[in-house]
């Protein structure tokens, strides 16, 4: 049957409408899409996102340039501390993960992948398994401690194996080579993980000791790369490059000789052994200088395995302050000989005194009857020193305790320094602390102030760095002697507290004849402190003391010091003078030994005499002195008119200098005075002296402070 003109009409009609209607609907959606592209093009925006901007961030690399930590060197140039690298292992389990020739990058074999790493990880087999096989889905996983802290050599041997899905992650590390060596001195680094929009990255940052204290040198400055590459990770030709490289830390060389420092420590590990003290402190310096040459604490750490560090954070000989009992009396002898209120001739009652409310006793509880004044330091006895404090008064005891800068830092280059605590409010308070109880010190200050003994009454610095150099072994800084105070006027003073201290471990009742080396020039002072309790008064019991004892060499020329302190031994079998002699004897013997054989020489044994003619008299002081001589002005004038030493020559460290200035002349303390330095005086002031004697100055015929001129009839006797 043919279809009709008008039905045929019509179906015509309807598909010419929907081909119109389908025509539109692509025209529009062909509008939409070139407006879409359109604004696309023209605001390089989609969904609020700039395309420019992640194109770049596609193709551009941002790369840190990590800079080096600097070496931390012991006083020969030996390595105490430097960077490393260490890695953690992880592995790969999503099966998605394949690389452009379709091959697979995550772990195949899980058992055979668990047996070869079981080779070189502190890992069991079975244990490795059960990491490969976690409970929920995960992308990759890590094997714990085991994994992690892996050195070069065990990554390289991992990766000989071709694992597939076995991986690395690289982590800035610090090596300290000697193990437990002056832990609490060198420090610690901790990896401190930073980020920006572009990059992140990982640095080491110090957080104790030398590492913390010197931080900022030691870390230098990281660079960094920014180019735009293809997708081979080549860089685009033409395209901008921004390059700024990293500045690798300075360097550090210590005032510590390892050798003395190993030895020293291999002493400190038998008597903690032994007889188990709750803390224990050694420290040897070069007096002349202030070079810490060996500083030691029981308890410590490993820096490289970290074992025992969880508990021993503290530096004990800084940080921690402490009444130090008998060894404090050289402060005490000190400054009543130099206050004129010793008579070593003079007799007292030992035995126990009187003060206030209480009653002071010697350490025996009975003493030794009468005896003189020049006993009472190598004896020991509390009571001849509350005598001696006594007689000079708390004012004048105050004031010494001052020059002395008990409760002042030292300002050692180690962090968080106890400033420790001296309070003098009564007779008693004075009396007690003239043995060391009631005043509060660290060990650094303690060493400080045996250091007048060795320098004609001049304190120095104790110091633990010796100099630092840039990357390419410049000498940035050298860390000259500093003096910080003369508490001891006179040579005559530092030498009577020498003959005490030679008195002490050479006289039959001397309290330190279990240190004596034979045939070695040693004087030692002992201590023996009571510890203070938390509730108030004074722990009990025999064990609970901080025993020690400090020793100078020579006694003709003092230089080197050994200072030990044990507090609180557990396993107390022996006296506390077998224990402490144990470490001291064999280490003063070193000491002495390599002294004579000259492998220990102080970094500054002759000092450059600086130029001072012309300069004001403040500076000119200062630097004479921070060149490490000792100054004597004469006259009154502001300006140095001539100095005794020639400029730029080579003297010994703590030679005298006088600064002539013009003007009134007064005259000086000439106590302890060389002939050299009296001849010297009177060829620079103009002022004729007569010199009687051999030796040095014993007597003057004129006061100290008195006004002198060419006139004045100055005589002096040398002994």
């Amino acid at each position: 049957m043919k279809k009709s003109k008008k039905s045929i009409s019509k179906a015509y009609g309807y598909r010419f409408t929907v081909g119109r209607i389908l025509q539109i609907v692509l025209a529009l959606v062909f509008l939409v899409f070139v407006g879409r592209f359109l604004y696309i093009g023209i605001s390089n925006r989609v969904s609020g996102e700039d395309l420019s901007k992640r194109a770049k961030e596609l193709y551009q690399r941002n790369e840190v340039i990590k800079a080096t930590r600097g070496t931390i060197y012991d006083k020969n140039g030996l390595t105490i501390a430097e960077d490393s690298h260490v890695f953690t292992i992880y592995a790969i389990l999503d099966k998605t993960s394949i690389d452009y020739h379709d091959k697979p990058m995550y772990v195949v074999d899980k058992h055979k992948t668990a047996k070869e790493l079981a080779k070189v990880l502190p890992i069991s087999e079975e244990k490795i398994y059960k990491y490969l096989n976690p409970k929920q889905k995960v992308y990759q996983v890590e094997f714990g401690a085991g994994g992690s802290n892996l050195s070069l050599s065990e990554k390289q041997e991992i990766e000989k194996m071709k694992l597939p899905g076995i991986k690395f992650v690289e982590t800035p590390s610090r090596l300290y080579p000697n193990g437990r060596f002056a832990s609490h001195i060198v420090g610690l680094v901790t990896p401190k993980h930073s980020s920006t929009e572009n990059t992140s990255s990982t640095n080491l940052v110090g957080t104790m000791g030398i590492e913390q204290y010197f931080n900022k040198q030691l870390s230098g400055t990281d660079g960094y790369r920014q180019a735009l590459v293809d997708a081979d990770n080549y860089q685009m030709p033409n395209s901008d490059h921004i390059y700024k490289p990293a500045k690798d830390g300075d360097n550090l060389y210590l005032t510590i000789d390892s050798q003395l420092q190993t030895y020293l420590e291999s002493l400190m590990d038998q008597v903690q052994k032994q007889y188990d003290p709750k803390t224990m402190t050694a420290v040897v310096e070069d007096l002349k200088t202030g070079q810490i040459m060996a500083a030691s604490q029981r308890p410590t750490f490993d820096p490289q395995t970290k074992k025992g560090l969880n508990s021993n954070w503290r530096n004990i000989l800084v940080q921690d302050a402490y009444e130090p009992g008998s060894v404090f009396k050289i402060l005490t002898y000190a400054s009543a000989i130099q206050s004129g209120n010793y008579n070593p001739n003079a007799y007292y009652r030992s035995g126990a005194v009187r003060v206030q409310d209480a009653t002071i006793h010697d350490w025996n509880n009975v003493g030794w009857g009468t005896i003189p004044f020049s006993q009472a330091f190598p004896r020991s006895s509390n009571v001849g020193f509350t005598y001696l404090e006594q007689k000079m008064g708390l004012k004048t005891w105050k004031k010494y305790l001052k020059k002395f800068r008990v409760g002042q830092k030292t300002g050692i280059t180690l962090p968080g320094e106890n400033p420790g605590l001296v309070s003098i409010t009564s007779r008693l308070d004075g009396a007690v602390t003239s043995f060391g109880q009631g005043v509060n010190v660290n060990v650094m200050q303690m060493m400080q102030a045996f250091s007048s003994v060795a320098n004609n009454g001049q304190m120095i610095k104790p110091q633990l760095v010796n100099k630092i150099t840039s990357p390419t072994g410049k000498t940035l800084s050298s860390y000259k002697v500093k003096k910080v105070g003369q508490p001891i006027f006179s040579a005559s003073t530092a030498k009577v507290i020498l003959s005490s201290m030679k008195d002490t471990i050479n006289k039959n009742y001397g309290t330190g004849t279990a240190y004596k080396i034979p045939g070695k020039s040693i004087g030692v002072k002992t201590g023996t402190a009571q510890i203070a309790a938390p509730g108030g008064g004074y722990l009990k019991g025999q064990k609970n003391y901080i025993f020690s004892v400090v020793g100078i060499t020579s006694l003709k020329n003092p230089r080197y010091c050994v200072y030990i302190t044990i507090r609180q031994p557990r396993n107390m079998g022996k006296s506390a003078e077998t224990m402490l002699a144990s470490i001291f004897k064999p280490l003063m013997s070193r000491v002495i030994t390599s002294a004579e054989d000259d492998d220990i020489k102080s970094a500054a044994e002759s000092v450059t005499v600086p130029q001072l003619n012309g300069k004001k008299i403040s500076k000119a002081k200062s630097e004479a002195q921070s060149s490490g001589l000792s100054v004597e002005v004469i006259g009154n004038g502001n300006q140095v008119l001539r100095q005794s030493l020639n400029y730029n020559s080579k003297v010994e460290l703590n030679s005298k200098i006088f600064l002539f200035t013009g003007g009134t002349i007064k005259c000086p303390n000439m106590n302890g005075w060389s002939r050299t330095e009296v001849e010297t005086f009177s060829a620079s002031s103009g002022i004729p002296i007569s010199i009687s004697g051999r030796g040095s100055v014993s007597k003057q015929s004129i006061k100290a402070g008195k006004v002198i001129n060419a006139r004045s009839k100055l005589k002096v006797n040398l002994k």
